[in-house]
């Protein structure tokens, strides 16, 4: 299999990573009318899309044209529900700006089936022509979406069960650990790899040895964003402290293609 390392950019603080994601996104919207995102959830994208919506009130973007697919959704989490995706990303994002709500799509967590639901989203995404730029956290055991470790490359969106450490991570979006859920719909990492182009944002020391391991280990199931490097229009932007691991690390503010 043929290796396409990603573009690695190195910024000095998760503020100036949101806010380099930003001019990314931005540059998209402006570029290419009409565009489908691909969104992410979680800590380290909410300084990005707090930045996003500043720059949607300031008139710089709008969201008009635009469609999105996010990676995922917890099974048996109500949409309005705390923890659940459809909360977090009507609070950072879809009731501050102008996209159609038709046309910002989430996984239903609530399906009677959800095999078919996966089969059905992963439809969506297909008639929807595919995702233009899909936006990428990492998991501390380097899962992307909900991709855990061993997941295969060749996945397309389904459920899985979620790793110990996922959820441990995950257990403050929820009152107790017993509450977090178990399973998850997700897209798969063949759905991910099909993006056109991918932004994997990564921040905080707890993420270096999963972004090392990603960008410089073994291509394998054991990390699946390892798969990322079979896509060929990959950006890795990270902070300080999340670069730490990498061996061949490139300086602040540089970026590279190996």
């Amino acid at each position: 299999m043929k290796e396409y390392p990603p573009r690695i950019e190195v910024v000095g603080s998760p503020g100036a990573v949101a806010e380099r994601a930003v001019a990314i996104v931005i540059a998209e919207l402006r570029d290419r009318q009409p565009v489908t995102l691909g969104l992410a959830t979680g800590a380290t994208m909410t300084p990005f899309y707090a930045r996003l919506v500043a720059a949607a009130r300031a008139g710089l973007i709008s969201f008009h044209a635009a469609s999105s697919f996010n990676l995922d959704e917890y099974v048996g989490i109500a949409p309005q529900s705390r923890g659940s995706f459809h909360a977090y990303m009507q609070e950072h994002l879809f009731r501050h700006v102008d996209m159609p709500a038709d046309r910002a799509r989430i996984p239903d967590g609530m399906a009677y089936d959800v095999a078919t639901e996966a089969t059905r989203y992963e439809a969506q995404i297909a008639a929807a022509g595919g995702i233009d730029l899909l936006l990428l956290g990492i998991g501390t055991n380097g899962h992307i979406g909900f991709n855990e470790p061993g997941s295969d490359f060749a996945s397309r969106t389904r459920e899985i069960r979620l790793d110990e450490a996922t959820r441990i991570a995950n257990a403050g979006d929820f009152p107790d650990r017993a509450s977090v859920p178990r399973r998850a719909i997700t897209m798969g990492i063949a759905t991910i790899l099909h993006a056109k182009r991918i932004l994997l944002i990564a921040t905080g020391p707890e993420k270096a040895a999963a972004v090392a391991a990603a960008i410089e280990g073994p291509i394998g199931t054991a990390c699946p964003a390892s798969a990322l490097r079979l896509h060929g229009n990959v950006d890795v932007l990270c902070d300080e402290s999340a670069a730490t691991a990498l061996i061949d690390r490139p300086h602040t503010n540089d970026r590279r293609r190996a």
